[in-house]
């Protein structure tokens, strides 16, 4: 059974910066896409980041919005995949979901292609 858990949310003030923890189990692929997804309340969710993830690979895009502020990592070992945040800014509070999509093909930013969700950590950042 495939679970993903994301931690590391809370709240930060303008500027600061948060990482946030997306550590998955039971993941029978070998290559795969993990994404990072958000959604500010009355918002739709809407893509953030993601890598993509083969034995040799860990290739990493971004929304426009998150250039150059959030980078993407992994730790194999822990099967963990972090998303580090910095220069945050109050557009950036929502509830951020990581999702994985084992296509490992396509369009990384569309929701649909993404068959396991994690529960979502709170990211809130104060003026």
């Amino acid at each position: 059974q495939v679970q993903l858990v994301e931690s590391g949310g809370g709240l930060v003030q303008a500027g600061g910066s948060l990482r946030l923890s997306c550590t998955a189990s039971g993941l029978p692929y070998r290559s795969y896409d993990l994404g990072w997804f958000r959604q500010a309340q009355g918002n739709e969710r809407e893509f953030v980041a993601v890598i993509r993830l083969s034995a040799l690979r860990g290739d990493t895009y971004y929304a426009d919005s998150v250039k150059g502020r959030f980078t993407v990592t992994r730790d194999s070992a822990k099967n963990t995949v972090y998303l580090q945040m910095n220069s945050l800014k109050a557009e950036d509070t929502a509830v951020y979901y990581c999702a994985v999509d084992p296509s490992n093909v396509g369009d990384y930013r569309a929701e649909r292609k993404y068959d396991y969700w994690g529960q979502g950590t709170q990211v809130i950042v104060s003026s």
